[in-house]
């Protein structure tokens, strides 16, 4: 047996991109094309299309025994980015390509059957490890305005199989990829066009302002979705390391469209009909839900009690950790999920139990029944919780008169801003929603009066003790929209408002 010629990539964990090495041996016996390493069916077809892209090259391949072993031979592999670095192996155990280039970089990307190279997910994650581990990342063209986000990493985007080998020839040596554009924000829809509301308008600043969850209960048409597709417009733009951050995810999943990178927070609303997998994730690879791809954005649950039980309960562990688990038989895979929930739901299955005008017989049974289907460990993780009343169609004529978007997103940026100071010196704390114990004690620390309200509402309406704690990050908000540096008896008697209001009063 000759030499073995070696080239790295990469296999995804979540959003983790841990280095392979491609193994190509050539050795006497009967001709035979193989790949070991625990590869998947994608993998293993592609010795079909490297056989067919090479011969489109006029390169035939030896009459050998041709071994090609992806090590870690435990790690399983999936997916159709093996089929450049296999590719690559070979060429170099045929010394089309010098086997000294190879142990310099890490390549990704399919091969199609005339030698050109195919789209892949992961380039974004792919790059980050490359960077971390010094190497050179070679990828499809189409991917490289992706991973050349990655300041650190030198990055080659090839159009086709060709065009490497005549790069590692200096026959035409490739230029770096550059980074693609930044996605224009798209043209959100105005709180000024909302009439009334103005207590659901308040509370989705506060939400906005500290990634608070909340909760929009109201009879069909008074204006929750209205409400919640205002919601981004109101949210100040990722930071590089958060737009970074979901990039990775989407690049997984396959969302970054033309290498371009968004820096507006991600809002992601499914059907009530979507399954665990959908939105916690999982499925084939295990590929991210809805829940990480709002990370950093929002994620709004419209009809909610429609949602099936077991899909809602899977968001109790999330919403607390920031993080979810998919556990699978042969692996366990983590994605990050730091993510504002906004949910709406009418007060009954028809919708008008609060309207005695058009309320069924079986009020106030039917509302009680329609809104236990939410459990109430998922209920205490409502931060807020809002009645949407309807609004009288005789003033839907009149002028708007509200307060715009930009003027509302000032005031969420300011107390952002806060927040990032006060939690500067604390690693992975960005928003109040975050604090927790000693930490939450001693910045949401409220006045003597503000101290006595909080102890009355806690026995009055038997708080738990996340509840408490809950209602102090919602205070510490509201003082930070104040610009106060204490919060005081009005902050905490606000917060107890939005606490208290909403499931009591539309299940009566």
């Amino acid at each position: 047996m000759g030499m073995i010629a070696r080239v790295l990539t990469v296999a995804f964990e979540g959003i983790e991109a841990r280095m392979v090495e491609v193994q190509c041996a050539l050795s006497p016996g009967m001709p035979s094309f193989q790949i070991v390493g625990l590869p998947d069916k994608a993998v293993s077809e592609a010795r079909e299309r490297v056989r067919a892209a090479l011969a489109a090259l006029s390169i035939a391949l030896p009459s050998k025994r041709i071994t090609i072993n992806l090590s870690p031979a435990d790690l399983p592999k999936e997916g159709s980015h093996f089929d450049l670095p296999i590719a690559l192996s070979l060429l170099a155990a045929l010394e089309i390509i010098p086997r000294e280039e190879l142990a310099e970089i890490v390549a990704l990307g399919e091969l199609s059957l005339d030698g050109a190279l195919v789209a892949v997910t992961g380039a974004l994650p792919a790059a980050m490890a490359a960077a971390e581990h010094a190497q050179a990342l070679i990828c499809p063209s189409s991917c490289g305005p992706e991973a050349a986000w990655v300041e650190a990493a030198r990055v080659f985007a090839p159009a086709s199989l060709m065009q490497v080998i005549r790069h590692y020839s200096g026959q035409a040596p490739l230029s770096p990829a550059r980074p693609g554009e930044v996605q224009p924000a798209v043209a959100s829809r105005d709180f000024r066009d909302v009439k009334g509301q103005e207590r659901a308008k308040r509370a989705l600043e506060i939400a906005a302002a500290g990634r608070h969850h909340m909760l929009m209960l109201g009879t069909p048409g008074s204006g929750k979705s209205m409400l919640a597709a205002r919601l981004p417009g109101i949210l100040p733009d990722l930071s590089p390391t958060e737009a970074l951050e979901t990039s990775m995810i989407q690049s997984i999943a396959g969302l970054l469209v033309q290498g371009g990178i968004s820096r507006a927070r991600p809002f992601r609303e499914p059907h009530h009909t979507a399954s665990v997998a959908a939105i916690v994730g999982g499925g084939k690879g295990a590929k991210p839900g809805e829940i990480s791809l709002a990370h950093h954005g929002v994620l709004f649950l419209d009809e909610l009690p429609e949602f099936p039980r077991m899909v809602l309960e899977t968001l109790r562990q999330p919403i607390e950790t920031g993080e979810v688990v998919v556990a699978r038989a042969n692996a366990h895979i983590r994605y990050p999920c730091k993510f504002l929930l906004l949910a709406a739901a009418n007060p009954c299955k028809c919708g008008y139990l609060s309207d005695p005008s058009r309320a069924c017989a079986r009020a106030p049974g039917c509302g009680e029944d329609y809104l236990g289907r939410i459990s109430g460990p998922l209920m205490d993780r409502f931060d807020l919780r809002v009645e949407v009343p309807p609004v009288a169609f005789t003033d839907l004529d009149l002028p708007a008169s509200g307060e715009c978007s930009a003027r509302i997103g000032a005031r969420v940026a300011k107390a952002r801003a806060i927040q990032a100071v006060r939690f500067a010196a604390y690693p992975g704390l960005r928003v109040n929603a975050d604090a927790e114990g000693s930490l939450l004690e001693e910045v949401a620390r409220p006045d003597p009066e503000g101290r006595a309200m909080l102890t009355r509402a806690a026995e009055r309406f038997g708080l738990s003790a996340r509840g408490y704690h809950r209602l102090l990050r919602v205070a510490r908000t509201i003082a930070d929209l104040a610009d106060a540096t204490e919060v005081r008896a009005p902050h905490m008697a606000e917060a107890i408002s939005y606490r208290m209001q909403g499931v009591a009063e539309a299940a009566q």
